[in-house]
């Protein structure tokens, strides 16, 4: 949990110092996939504002590039959208609604971004290894991401 900590202030920092939005995804992600061995993509997910029941790819790094479009309900990250919860599967092969894109894909957490309350975003995390999100505080901190960069978009919309 000690790292987490460290991580969620690192995060935070990243809020201060970022421009906008877009920047602050970009920096989260590529300083997640950089210190977190088992966060092999990282990517951001937001409404499409023309279509409102769909996702369109934002800010991520990785090994590969994810789906540009999912529609609500659709795969995990939809599934997410549409319950507005988070959504940790840690044997993607084991549940339907993963979206077969990456074979390489052995878990995955989605978690929302709620903007003044509102499901505006989500964060997808990918890994390569079953089981990357059992610990609960691996979720919690996700999630706690999330919320920095809730707080970074309300700021900007203030």
């Amino acid at each position: 949990m000690a790292k987490h900590d460290e991580l969620l202030r690192t995060v935070r920092g990243l809020a201060v110092a970022a421009p906008d939005t877009k920047t602050l995804m970009q920096r989260i992600a590529d300083h997640l996939h950089s210190v977190m061995p088992r966060f092999n993509s990282i990517s951001f997910r937001l409404i499409d504002q023309a279509d409102p029941g769909m996702l369109i790819l934002g800010p991520y790094t990785g090994s590969f590039t994810p789906q540009l479009r999912i529609s609500f309900g659709q795969g995990l990250c939809g599934t997410a959208a549409a319950m507005e919860q988070t959504v940790v599967v840690n044997n993607v092969a084991e549940d339907d609604r993963y979206l077969k894109a990456s074979f390489t894909v052995k878990s995955e957490m989605v978690a929302p971004i709620f903007v003044h309350g509102k499901f505006t975003a989500e964060i997808d995390i990918q890994s390569y290894f079953v089981d990357t999100f059992k610990d609960a505080g691996d979720t919690a901190f996700v999630e706690a991401c999330a919320d920095v960069v809730a707080k970074f978009m309300e700021g900007e919309s203030a």
